[in-house]
């Protein structure tokens, strides 16, 4: 800032031995509004009328030969102004004196004053250490705060000692670079000075440095000028609310519990403490491992992770996971039971609750541990365990700032561990809910052989609503469905059993595929109307589905899907592929159309159904998918089990990040001479010669002990379609695990079941059917419709006569 007296910008007027204005500037002509013709040679008291006696000073009460102040003086327009003056006598020849005013307003004055002030203050009172190098970087000057900082001499104010060549390299490092770069450049140093050095700081000493150029009015660069801030004293703090932050980055970053607490034994050792123990309560542990102990061994802590400086952990008792048993005045049990930090810092053979475990008295007293502190684990008003800290390479006890700060760091730790704890605990609830829903044991059918994989996902995503099925239907064929439902959590699961109910139904009155899937559609619209009505359910619901129907008699498959990936077959002499079924939408879309497709299918071949988790893994987009599966069904002769490890293995990472489903058929067909049909004429003849023809079949099937049940239900059957119903009858019998009989005529009328009165002459046969067989049912064709039965065949002889239970 330049100064406002000074010659070049101040108002100038000069004053002759006679006190007359004999010189007055334009700027003293702006600033006082006089013009320079009305004053010269006017008396300077006439002009410059000021109560403080201007003219007085002029006239002999100058202090030295000069002034400096401020006065108030009267502007030509009346006004009063405050200036600052700046009066120096300049001898004259004559022995006499003229003089020399400048003139500035006071406002400007002062703010050079302050600044200084400021700069003065900056140089001698601030705790800044200030030098200035010129061009060639030698030393012109520095302050006594630089002197005293750097342990260099002190020094008069005309000379300056050359400093410590180890300062020299620190300086001239950052001073160069800022020299040439004409930037600014700020460094963080380690100070370490030789030992010779007077005042040497401490080694732990740290300079924040800051260089920058200096530039004179016409930019030439003069120098540099260095500062230099010592915060060794403040840099404890400051590493203290750095393992803080560090502590919100480190600690809980993932929802796995073992990992969050190691996080925090990893944050506490070695910078606070030599040896960190967490130890939480049983009723914290996973939920897996809480449930693989027995009730008699739960209560107390269990040792979750332990951190120490030594990498063979000499002062360990307690291994991971194991419990951690504490005698009752030990730290870790008043923590316990106060919810309060626990610090004693000093270990002796004289400390009471040592002396009541000798084990660990021994180690840690040859260890040398002097400071012991043991702080709670406390998140939401629960305390879920304790933290266990000891110090014996560390000379420093425990003290008050020590103990703020790791309570702060686990209180950090702890919230993460509960949100831990509840994840995992509503994480172990969906996954339970989602299994019991799944079925637990496929059935063993004739048509198909089949095996399955379902892995839930990685823990951090949440399980979904993944689900498969295999389904026994009318005439030796079975349904075969993979759904996954969108979203995860408890509610994809329940969604997912819904949904598996109703295909179940929906399958057992034997609805084509294509019409099923519309059924199952309105079922998620319902859903997703249901959620949006209830404030804490999930805002949508959606699913995909897969829906199958092979037949072992024709070898033929039905497939239809509900924006669902399609099926890959790999044949026997065929290169592998995907099926090319019409695309439907997904589930809950509403009112579009779903298209099924049949294919022939070869005895032998491996069909698998899947869900989207399978081919979209995070290391491979979808097209890689299909092409790593179709390469894992290479060889279809192979077991089932092998195949399903083989596409885990080829398609999956370690933990899939969805869950997935995976269902793997080979198919079979029914050999002809296990089935037998026939055609009805519409005559009355017609009934007793179905149950002749039955009654035959069955002998050469050696099922004679069912022939009488058989001959009542073919009778029945052909009787009411006879009767009640038109078209081509036709009789089928199925030898499989069950004697399956089906009567098919042209009649889209389905008979029901009734109690028939006792005045009533019909009504009985179906009631007669139903308790004779097993099960029974009707299902619709696209030429009319089929009333079929099961029957349980008896238990084959053995080579005695005797007949085999079951």
């Amino acid at each position: 800032m330049t100064d406002p007296l000074d010659l070049t910008t101040a108002a100038l007027m000069m004053v002759d031995a006679s006190g007359l204005i004999e010189c007055w500037s334009p700027q003293a002509e702006k600033l006082l509004g006089y013009a320079a013709a009305d004053v010269l040679g006017q008396p300077v008291s006439a002009v410059l009328y000021s109560p403080d006696g201007l003219s007085a000073l002029i006239e002999g009460r100058l202090v030295a030969d000069s002034w400096e102040g401020l006065i108030s003086v009267r502007h030509h327009g009346g006004r009063t102004v405050e200036l600052g003056l700046r009066v120096r006598a300049l001898p004259t020849p004559g022995g006499g004196s003229r003089w020399l005013a400048a003139l500035c307003g006071a406002d400007a004055l002062k703010r050079w004053e302050l600044g200084q002030a400021a700069l003065q203050g900056l140089l001698t009172q601030s705790p800044i250490g200030i030098a200035v190098l010129d061009a060639g970087l030698r030393f012109e000057c520095f302050n006594e705060v630089l002197a005293a900082m750097e342990g260099l001499p002190a020094h008069d104010s005309g000379t300056c000692p050359v400093p410590h060549p180890e300062l020299l390299r620190a300086v001239e490092r950052q001073a160069r670079r800022a020299l040439s770069s004409g930037k600014l450049l700020s460094s963080v140093e380690s100070v370490e000075l030789p030992p010779e050095t007077v005042g040497r700081p401490s080694p732990e000493h740290l300079r924040l440095r800051t260089s920058f150029p200096l530039h004179a009015r016409t930019g030439t660069t003069l120098g540099v000028c260095q500062t230099a801030v010592d915060f060794t004293d403040h840099d404890r703090g400051r590493r203290r609310l750095m393992l803080v932050n560090e502590a919100s980055e480190r600690i809980g970053t993932t929802l796995d519990l073992g990992r969050t607490v190691q996080e925090l034994a990893e944050v506490l050792v070695p910078r606070i403490a030599d040896f960190a123990a967490v130890d939480l309560l049983d009723g914290v542990r996973p939920p897996e491992e809480l449930a693989a102990r027995p009730r008699s061994g739960r209560g107390g802590l269990y040792r979750a992770a332990h951190l120490s400086t030594r990498a063979d952990h000499p002062e360990v008792i307690v291994p991971i996971g194991s419990p951690a048993r504490y005698p009752v005045q030990s730290p870790q049990s008043r923590c316990l039971a106060t919810g309060l930090t626990v610090r004693d810092p000093v270990l002796t053979l004289a400390t009471s609750w040592l002396a009541k475990d000798p084990l660990r008295q021994e180690k840690l007293l040859r260890l040398g541990v002097h400071s012991h502190m043991t702080v709670p684990l406390r998140a939401r008003g629960v305390t879920a365990g304790v933290v266990t800290l000891l110090r014996w390479e560390n000379p420093e006890p425990f003290d008050d700032d020590d103990q703020l700060l790791v309570e702060e760091l686990a209180a950090r730790a702890a919230v993460c561990v509960d949100n831990a704890r509840r994840f995992a605990r509503e994480h172990s609830a969906a996954l339970a809910l989602q299994t019991s829903l799944l079925p637990p044991v496929l059935p063993d059918l004739s048509a198909v052989e089949v095996a399955y994989r379902y892995l839930p996902a990685d823990a951090e995503a949440g399980v979904g609503g993944d689900w498969f099925d295999v389904i026994p239907l009318s005439g030796a064929r079975v349904a075969l469905v993979v759904g996954d439902v969108v979203g995860h959590g408890i509610h994809a699961a329940a969604s997912m059993g819904r949904l598996r109910a109703a295909v179940q139904t929906l399958a057992d009155i034997d609805l084509p595929p294509e019409e099923l899937l519309t059924h199952v559609d309105d079922l998620v619209l319902r859903l997703s109307e249901e959620a949006e009505a209830a404030e804490d359910g999930p805002l949508v619901v959606g699913a995909t589905c897969i829906y199958a129907v092979y037949d072992p008699i024709a070898r033929k498959l039905r497939v239809a899907r509900a924006g669902h990936p399609g099926p890959a077959i790999a044949h026997m002499r065929e290169p592998v592929e995907i099926l090319d079924v019409p695309a439907g939408p997904p589930l809950g879309l509403g009112g579009l159309p779903f298209e099924s497709a049949e294919f022939e299918v070869e005895e032998g071949s491996v069909l698998v159904l899947f869900t989207d988790g399978l081919i979209e893994a995070s290391d491979h987009d979808v097209d890689a998918g299909l092409e790593r599966l179709c390469f894992a069904l290479a060889h279809p002769d192979r077991p089932l089990e092998e195949i399903c490890d083989t596409m885990v293995r080829t398609l999956l990472p370690d933990r899939p990040p969805d869950d997935v489903a995976i269902l793997v058929v080979r198919t079979r067909s029914l050999s002809s001479d296990r089935v037998a049909s026939w055609d009805i004429p519409s005559t009355p003849a017609a009934v007793a010669e179905a149950r002749r023809k039955a009654v035959g079949q069955l002998a050469r099937w050696n099922l004679d002990d069912m022939a009488f049940a058989t001959e009542l239900i073919v009778s029945e059957l052909v009787t009411n379609a006879l009767k009640h119903a038109h078209g081509p009858i036709g009789v089928r019998l199925i030898h499989d695990r069950t004697l399956v009989c089906e009567v098919s005529d042209a009649s889209n009328t389905s008979p029901r079941l009734r109690r028939a009165r006792y005045s009533d002459e019909g009504g009985r046969g179906l009631f007669l059917v139903a308790q004779l067989a097993q099960r029974w049912g009707t299902r619709y064709t696209e030429r009319g419709k089929t009333i079929w039965t099961e029957q349980q065949p008896p238990p084959a002889l053995d080579p005695d006569g005797t007949r085999s239970p079951g």
